[in-house]
């Protein structure tokens, strides 16, 4: 298969490293110029790192196209088991159709166009597959920005090798006879076969570069085309087309037309008839809504009543308790004020007390001197007494 035609650049890398290192004298161990070897180390070095991002992106763009055959193998598969009935039922609510991520977003996002495309008659809008999966979608999964470039890429470092080389031999070459010169020939040959090893290998590893991504392109190009084909065949529903939609819309205003002229033909007759017929119509209405809501305006009259007594009584009954409470308050002051005359009186008394203690202990101590007056006398004359 095309596609794994880029294993060819490892092979083809790999027998030009060899050749290389064979003509510089590494395998025999006669090389004579290190320089010669470092430099074509270096460009070889440069290739190869380029071949393996090209690798990378051609593996990508494998899987991405061996998806796109799968699902292509797939789709014919359930078109003929469904007997040519359209598969869109199938695939406009599956949650995983492709198994690569960029394939599965690129369909989501043409599931959810195609479900935005409907009008309110069902007719869908024009939508195809081609404006998500595309060859746009395969060149950035491919890398196309990066390996378009590397051909040209590996036919400047050829041409670069070879300035290189030429440049090289000239700077060491030197002399002003014939046999000065005979002695520099080497180191000017030198140069010249890296300026020949670099633009041969150079050269030929861009051909070959090129042919091989160009393949692999077009291989994953024409699997695409064929997947878009049966895709169109068998899912994709069909676009409503202008000729449908005109009589869709002729349909719609046709009934729309009868509806309008059902109305006129009710609104014929005098104005009187109209208006008796209102009045009637009106009367109906009116009786029914009487008989069907009388009793319950009877029932909710009886609710109101009662509602009206319990709210007397509870009025009354506020009435009353405000008369209670003021008379509690009529109470409460008495009782202050009877217990503020109880108060002045216990401080009269008080004072009265004080007053009356205060004249006892004055008696008191009046008739101790009385006493002890009497008592001294008595001793006086008892002593003239008995002398």
């Amino acid at each position: 298969m095309k596609s794994r035609l880029y294993y060819a650049l490892y092979f083809l890398y790999v027998i030009v490293v060899a050749f290389v290192l064979y003509l510089n004298g590494v395998f025999t161990g006669e090389w004579s110029s290190y320089t010669n070897l470092i430099i074509n180390i270096v460009f070889l070095v440069i290739i190869g790192v380029l071949f393996i991002i090209s690798s990378i992106s051609f593996g990508r763009l494998n899987r991405v196209t061996y998806e796109l055959e799968e699902v292509t193998f797939q789709l014919r598969k359930e078109y003929k088991e469904a007997n040519g009935k359209n598969l869109w039922g199938n695939y406009k609510d599956n949650a995983k159709v492709f198994e690569e991520e960029v394939l599965q977003e690129a369909f989501d996002q043409y599931r959810l166009r195609m479900k935005g495309a409907k009008s309110k008659r069902g007719a869908g809008a024009s939508c195809d597959l081609e404006d998500y999966i595309n060859e746009n979608l395969l060149d950035r999964v491919g890398m196309n920005f990066f390996n378009s470039g590397v051909s040209g890429t590996l036919t400047g470092l050829g041409i670069l090798g070879t300035f290189l080389g030429l440049s090289m031999g000239l700077g060491a070459f030197s002399g002003d006879d014939i046999f000065t010169i005979s002695d520099n020939v080497g180191s000017l040959l030198s140069g010249m076969k890296v300026a020949f090893h670099t633009s041969v290998y150079g050269i030929l590893f861009s051909l070959v570069f090129n042919i091989v991504y160009r393949s692999i392109m077009a291989d994953a190009y024409e699997v695409l085309d064929e997947f878009l084909l049966v895709f169109r065949q068998t899912v994709q529903p069909a676009a409503v087309k202008e000729d449908d939609n005109a009589a869709t819309m002729l349909i719609y205003q046709s009934g729309m037309a009868n509806s309008l002229k059902q109305m006129l033909d009710m609104m014929k007759g005098d104005a009187a008839q109209q208006t008796a017929g209102v009045e009637r119509i009106v009367d109906k209405f009116t009786g029914q809504m009487q008989s069907a809501l009388d009793t319950d305006f009877k029932k909710l009259g009886n609710v109101l009543k009662k509602a009206g007594e319990s709210q007397a009584v509870s009025a009354a009954n506020a009435a009353e308790m405000v008369e209670a409470v003021t008379a509690l308050v009529e109470v409460n002051r008495n009782v202050q004020e009877a217990l503020a005359k109880v108060m002045e009186r216990q401080e009269q008394f008080a004072g009265q007390l004080a007053e009356q203690k205060k004249m006892l202990a004055d008696a008191c101590s009046d008739m101790s001197d009385e006493i002890s007056s009497q008592i001294y006398t008595f001793g006086q004359m008892r002593n003239l007494y008995e002398k």
